[in-house]
């Protein structure tokens, strides 16, 4: 997609930094999996792009604008009718509201999404509660080379941490767990994070030499989808058609995949009307077969027996290749990663009743004491 816009150049001088892989990591260990895209089943590329949302929006939103793009800011859209021929949106901008009227609208108005509750379609996976407690440090330790550029997943026995490298000096780092773990601790978001990276050893000693640069921030990471994707005159993209869980940043490559998916629809049905019956219902196939990979790997990430095997990679059938493949990016819709998905997940199952691999606390070891928030290095 990024090709197709011709936005590489761009993201380079924004100085976004090349992401060439992850590495995942028990919190029983001192190492991890790492896994490079190039290696991925198939894979055209070799690299992707650390972000900063708000930075990349404004390079997509600059982009839009340069290629013609009307562009509305500080915007709200309040009401919307769907008449015979076209769609009126009722807007407010600067205390005065008026109206605009389009053929067609695609919704990609983020979790508030505007047609998803207008039409009261919106669902959630009540197992998938989460909660992010984040924020952006200085001074984080980092391997050299390419490793350094590696989002870092370490997987704990009732959530997960990230690493993330954003520019040379600068690393997200956060947790993701249960909502409900979070509000028994009757611990501020500042004091949990503190703890639980403390509790931590990988983590607390890549941040002896830390300073916490932003405040802390705090992401209901609830999972959901809506019901349907498409009406006569509507597209919902992006976290307005679903979001699937933080992990594997799912996230923004669902919003790319399915916004180009949209654009190229409606290209064709702005032309070719009569079309819209089979390519509106097309597009939501797609879009779903996408949310239902990253759902079906997000629900074995949260099982203990996932990381067990993902940790203890095998060289056969090319299986490696293919869970490399969906990481980075690959929906899985080719029959060869879909039957190698299958058995890497038979081989999950089979793990929870017959271990083939080494099983793991997710506990960090006895002998490893957790360092204190300040011997971390975790300044508020």
């Amino acid at each position: 997609a990024f090709t197709r816009l011709g936005l590489h150049e761009k993201f380079l001088r924004a100085g976004f930094m090349k992401k060439f892989g992850g590495e995942i990591v028990g919190a029983c260990s001192e190492t991890g999996t790492k896994f490079y895209f190039k290696d991925g089943y198939r894979s055209q590329t070799d690299h992707a792009y650390q972000v900063t949302r708000g930075d990349f929006d404004k390079v997509l939103l600059d982009h839009a604008a340069e290629c013609g793009a009307e562009i509305r800011e500080e915007t709200s859209v309040d009401q919307v009718d769907f008449l015979e021929e076209n769609v009126e949106l009722r807007i407010k901008s600067n205390g005065s509201s008026h109206s605009i009227r389009a053929r067609y609208i695609i919704d990609a108005s983020g979790r508030t999404s505007v047609l998803g509750r207008q039409f009261r379609i919106k669902k959630t996976y009540d197992h998938l509660q989460k909660l992010s407690i984040f924020a952006h440090y200085d001074g984080v330790w980092r391997a050299e080379g390419i490793d350094g550029t590696l989002t870092v997943l370490i997987r704990a026995i009732d959530r997960w941490f990230w690493l993330i490298p954003l520019t040379a000096e600068r690393t997200s780092v956060g947790v993701v767990l249960d909502s409900e773990i979070f509000r028994r601790s009757k611990l501020n978001a500042g004091e949990f994070l503190d703890q639980a990276l403390a509790e931590q050893p990988f983590i607390a000693k890549r941040m002896t030499n830390a300073r916490r640069v932003s405040q802390v921030y705090v992401e209901a990471d609830f999972s959901y989808r809506s019901a349907r994707l498409h009406g006569d005159r509507w597209l919902l993209a992006g976290d307005a058609a679903g979001f699937i869980d933080p992990i594997f940043s799912s996230g923004v490559f669902l919003a790319v995949y399915s916004g180009e998916l949209a654009a190229d629809a409606l290209n064709e049905v702005l032309d070719h009307p009569h079309k819209v019956k089979r390519l509106f219902p097309q597009y939501e196939r797609a879009v779903n077969r996408a949310m239902d990979v990253y759902l079906r790997f997000v629900n074995a990430w949260y099982t203990k027996e996932f990381i067990e095997v993902f940790l203890a990679p095998r060289s056969v059938l090319g299986l490696a290749p293919a869970v490399n493949a969906v990481l980075g990016g690959n929906v899985g819709n080719s029959f060869p990663i879909r039957w190698r998905m299958w058995v890497f997940y038979f081989l999950v199952w089979l793990q929870r009743h017959h271990p083939i691999s080494p099983r793991l606390t997710l506990v960090p070891k006895k002998d490893e004491a957790p360092l204190s928030a300040q011997t971390a290095g975790i300044i508020s």
